[in-house]
């Protein structure tokens, strides 16, 4: 269907006398036979004008025009699988030191591939009916395909102080290809990192969370590292590097133990959010670190400490709340289930996971799994066997229990209702009794016992009725 439609606008093309050829992601993920979800329209010619002229011919409404970068896009429609496609003329682009809008003027076919971030993006392919699918390559980007490398057109320092985010992008494409920079484009983004800082958060961010969805994404993140573009970028994670030893005693290195955190829980999920707590999960580690005489280093309360950070790094990243609040809650929770399996697993242990993690219960034990990463074989394997002991007792406390998304079957109103109470604190204070109750085991998940407890015990909240203060008086 898409080649059906890229033919259709070389047709189109043909009728307007004007040379057309789809451009980057196309052609480089045909040739590494990767899915392709859309693709870009440059014509030699004014790209605007050939969009409406496309539009006209596919009886198409709709036409996005972004005057001041010469582009347009429309968006197909049903029949075409709901496509957006890009039109734009060849052009050139000019910028200043301290700024990311260039200043953009046509040009021809070699200029505007030269200008493109990397050798395996500026390849064309012609449209046009009487030499459709020939391909233009100036840069040798079909040799870097088969060498899996990732090379800028021309000079790193131009191509990098045009756009300063083709660095990130760079690193991106290594990680979501696996493949591998050259020198001479890494020493450029090393000379250049610090060029980043006119880049808009939200474009590094849209970088960041691509990285995220590759399928290793420890590639991108030791780029990032390796380039100086890490600090700079998320400055906590790379707080995380490096050991220290002292008295016999050494830590492991929080930097490649996160980094193997996150490719583990890639192999189990696609949850971006997901991903995103498992990056972040020892981040309060540096701001927790101790070494404590005869025992050696500790990171308590760095599960608290990092769900604090991750809030804060979310709201930097310019990340919706719901987004960071999800990874918080994992950050904070993550290393309960490993306690339950040093202190013992006992029911009302698992209770309390389970209505603390709520909905999250099973997102939250992926990241624990995951979180195993020792070296030592046996004692990975016996991290292993107690950890899938642990998932046996909570999937066994949780079905004779009911406590998926545990709601107590007491709600608030009718405790308002039964006490004739205003909503406030002691309403709360009556739905924590029968949640503790319920928790500790004392009494099962149902209404009944609950109801019966609850009047066993008000008193302790509400204090005598004003019936017993008269009688007593």
């Amino acid at each position: 269907m898409m080649e059906s439609l890229i033919k259709r606008i070389g047709s189109i093309a043909d009728e307007e006398k004007l040379e057309a050829f789809v451009v980057g992601g196309y052609v480089r993920d045909r040739m590494l036979k990767r899915p392709v979800n859309d693709f870009d329209v440059m014509v030699l010619g004014d790209g605007i004008d050939f969009a409406e002229k496309v539009a006209e011919a596919l009886r198409l409404d709709t036409v996005v025009v972004y005057r001041n970068f010469g582009t347009a896009m429309i968006p197909m429609g049903e029949q075409y699988d709901n496509l957006k496609v890009e039109f734009v003329g060849a052009r050139s682009e000019s910028y200043s030191q301290d700024s990311r809008n260039p200043a953009v003027e046509p040009a021809d076919l070699n200029s505007d591939l030269s200008r493109r971030d990397f050798t395996v993006n500026a390849m064309a392919m012609r449209i046009n009916e009487a030499s459709y699918g020939e391909l233009i390559d100036l840069f040798n980007g079909r040799e870097d395909l088969e060498k899996r490398i990732i090379r800028t057109p021309l000079d790193p320092d131009h191509t990098f102080s045009d756009d300063p985010l083709r660095m990130l992008r760079a690193v991106r494409f290594a990680a979501q290809l696996g493949f591998t920079i050259s020198p001479q484009t890494k020493e450029g983004i090393r000379k250049n990192a610090h060029r980043i800082s006119i880049v808009s958060q939200e474009r590094i961010t849209d970088e960041v969370l691509k990285m995220l969805s590759s399928s290793k994404p420890s590639i991108g993140f030791y780029l990032l590292e390796e380039t100086g573009l890490l600090e700079l970028v998320l400055s906590e994670i790379a707080m995380l590097r490096g050991v220290e030893q002292q008295k016999g005693f050494l830590h492991k290195d929080v930097f490649k133990h996160t980094l193997k955190v996150l490719d583990n829980i890639c192999e189990t999920t696609n949850d971006i959010r997901l991903r995103f707590a498992a990056l972040l999960h020892d981040v309060g580690k540096p701001r927790t670190k101790r070494f404590v005489e005869g025992t050696g280093w500790t990171f308590y309360g760095h599960e608290d400490v990092g769900a604090r950070m991750v809030k804060g790094i979310g709201k930097k990243l310019k990340l919706p709340n719901d987004f960071y609040g999800y990874a918080s809650k994992l950050v904070r929770l993550h290393m309960r289930p490993i306690q339950l399996v040093d202190e013992g697993v006992t029911d009302s242990a698992i209770r309390r996971l389970i209505f603390d993690s709520g909905d999250e219960v099973d997102q939250l034990l992926k990241l624990c799994r995951a979180d195993i990463t020792s070296g030592n074989k046996e004692r990975a394997r016996r991290h292993l066997e107690n950890f899938e002991h642990l998932l046996k007792r909570i999937r066994e406390v949780e079905e004779k229990d009911k406590l998926r998304a545990f709601q107590p079957p007491i709600k608030g109103d009718e405790i308002m209702r039964m006490f004739g109470l205003e909503p406030g604190k002691k309403v709360g204070e009556l739905k924590k009794l029968i949640e503790e109750a319920i928790l500790d085991g004392v009494i099962p998940n149902e209404y009944e016992a609950a109801y019966d407890f609850l009047m066993q015990h008000k008193d302790r909240i509400l204090g005598e009725t004003p019936a017993e203060k008269e009688v007593h008086s």
